[in-house]
């Protein structure tokens, strides 16, 4: 079954439907699902790994019950919180990632969504930055209208980027001010007005596998190439900090599930990767995963570029300078 539904995606750029994939996440022999994906991977994409970065251009405060975060002002977890940073600090951060050649950054803020004239500000950073490095720019602002999407674009922007999270059959349970519906029609308006989608989730939360392939099936039903797949990384005073870590043939396997149901992602290690050991990364670097976050993370400790440069190069990929 894995040989069949592989050569489908790849000799046929064939989908395959949610019934195959939850069989592929049964088969006995996980190390040839991995390798099955793998070849997927480099078929569509290549020895390429994308690169990004973020900054925590607005912390905490924010009013939004979801569980698994530590800005939501819903729980007490100690983080430090701020309105915006400044232009100077975020400008500086940018430059620190630019001398590592990493090919993308973000702005990503707490809360709802930025107002229009917090965004007035945001983008003149975005300006600065684009002027004096050479980072494709992205943003993560939240449920934003057409007119914010439109100034971040204007303002050098490429991409935007907001979470489902989960699969809709499970995000109300975990969280109730908004909904995944308008998670989507936030990334309906940023592809409407020409920019490139990122949307993905996090996975440990206490979801089944079938929401997981859920949730990939959504993200292909709106065309989603950048695909974040964090790890839950349980933080004191949320509602989920006692969720037990889940076990690495579960996180290959729905990294491979991810690879067979989006074949052309970007698929991305995100947050909570502190907790894979150098081994485990490795291996979901050849189970699929071909992008990732590099850095510093928003509340939680984020990674060091060259040793993670050195983790790619290791799994078979360009190094980050060669394929920018």
């Amino acid at each position: 079954m894995i040989e069949a539904l592989k050569q489908r995606v790849i000799e046929k750029r064939g989908e395959i439907s949610r019934e195959e994939a939850l069989a592929l996440s049964h088969v006995p022999d996980k190390e040839a699902l991995y390798a099955a994906a793998d070849e997927i991977r480099a078929t569509f994409r290549g020895n390429e790994i994308d690169t990004c970065s973020i900054v925590n251009a607005r912390s905490g405060r924010c009013g939004e019950d979801c569980k698994w975060c530590a800005q939501s002002a819903f729980h007490a977890t100690g983080i430090a919180t701020y309105p915006v940073k400044s232009g100077e600090e975020v400008l500086a951060v940018a430059r620190e990632n630019d001398s590592h050649n990493v090919q993308r950054f973000s702005l990503v803020t707490s809360g709802r969504r930025v107002n229009k004239n917090e965004m007035t500000a945001f983008c003149d950073m975005y300006r600065d930055i684009k002027e004096k490095t050479k980072l494709k720019l992205c943003a993560s602002m939240g449920l934003l209208g057409r007119e914010e999407l439109l100034m971040l674009k204007e303002a050098g922007v490429v991409r935007y980027e907001c979470n489902l999270e989960t699969a809709a059959s499970f995000f109300p349970a975990l969280c109730s001010t908004h909904t995944t519906e308008e998670k989507k029609r936030t990334l309906r308006l940023a592809k409407e007005v020409g920019l490139e989608i990122c949307s993905g989730g996090i996975i440990g939360m206490g979801e089944s596998m079938e929401q997981r392939v859920e949730l990939a099936l959504e993200l292909r039903e709106l065309d989603v190439k950048s695909v974040p797949i964090n790890l839950l990384d349980p933080v004191k005073g949320t509602a989920l900090e006692h969720r037990p870590p889940l076990d690495e043939e579960e996180i290959l396997t729905t990294i491979a599930l991810f690879r067979f149901i989006l074949p052309d992602a970007f698929i991305r290690f995100a947050g909570g990767r502190r907790r894979m050991s150098p081994e485990l990364q490795h291996r979901a670097l050849r189970a699929g995963i071909n992008a990732s976050l590099v850095g510093g993370l928003l509340t939680t400790a984020g990674t060091n570029v060259a040793e993670d440069y050195a983790l790619f190069a290791k799994a078979g990929y360009a190094c980050c300078d060669e394929s920018r």
